[in-house]
């Protein structure tokens, strides 16, 4: 694993909505930091809603999965799954279906750019695999998993639901403004701040360590995905980003419903 990145620094984050972007967010106040969390993980098959029904392999990803460059962690977590395991025992599953790259310093997206650093983005310094949580409009969470370089991190844009739907459903329509028809499986975790509140993330997970958590660890993915398959495109809601709106930063599993921002253009390029 490597070294413990270098000192702290700051960012000034503007994310969007559920759908959109990912370190860029206009920052609320500053937040107790929580302590870093120590975990262990439970296997089991997993079931596709969408794909198919082969059975994730045995044991979950080590620490050397999350040690590799940003862009390449971005790409490698295309499949993979994510686990949540609720105080009762119960689990949610999902598949890594899309990613953005943030990779710090000269990033103008990144809350790391410039490299700056506070207690707030302090996990984007931290080793390879830290999960990053932010808030954003003082109400929605975003997860972020930092990677090899200072400040680098990759965000989960969305999953593809595999088990403990119902749950999901009911964290979901907790934190919902609107009414009326139940969200569809392929609506519970098709956006960032979607996902974290279908899993029940929030600032109490910063710092946290994927490979070793007890409550949120991440597993093999059930199939391979192959680079034909990956889709890559510019970032959601980073306007403001100058030169870096429109790098091919984004990567997302082509055909697949559960991914927030579909980009036909890019799709074509990328056959």
């Amino acid at each position: 694993m490597e070294p413990k990145k270098r000192k702290l620094l700051a960012a000034r984050p503007r994310e969007g909505d559920g759908k959109s972007g990912v370190c860029a967010e206009p920052g609320p106040g500053a937040e107790q930091e929580p302590e870093p969390r120590q975990h262990q993980r439970e296997e089991g098959p997993v079931s596709s809603v969408y794909f198919n029904t082969a059975k994730v392999a045995h044991g979950r990803l080590p620490s050397g999965f999350f040690n590799r460059p940003c862009v390449a962690l971005a790409k490698e977590f295309l499949g993979q799954v994510m686990v949540r395991k609720f105080p009762d025992g119960s689990e949610v599953k999902g598949r890594i279906v899309e990613t953005e790259a943030y990779l710090g310093g000269e990033d103008q997206a990144s809350h790391s750019r410039g490299g700056r650093q506070t207690p707030r983005n302090a996990a984007m310094f931290m080793n390879p695999g830290t999960m990053y949580v932010y808030q954003i409009y003082g109400v929605y969470y975003c997860l972020n998993v930092s990677s090899q370089g200072d400040g680098a991190a990759v965000l989960l844009r969305s999953l593809e639901p595999l088990q403990g739907l119902d749950a999901m459903r009911q964290l979901r329509s907790k934190r919902r403004k609107e009414t009326g028809k139940p969200l569809k499986d392929h609506e519970l975790c098709n956006g960032p701040s979607k996902l974290c509140q279908a899993f029940d993330i929030t600032r109490t997970f910063d710092r946290g360590d994927l490979a070793t958590g007890t409550e949120i660890w991440m597993e093999p993915g059930p199939e391979i995905i192959n680079g034909a398959d990956v889709v890559s495109t510019s970032r959601i809601g980073i306007g403001y980003a100058g030169e870096w709106v429109g790098k091919p930063l984004r990567f997302y599993i082509k055909g697949n419903k559960c991914v927030s921002v579909v980009d036909r253009k890019a799709e074509k390029v990328n056959e």
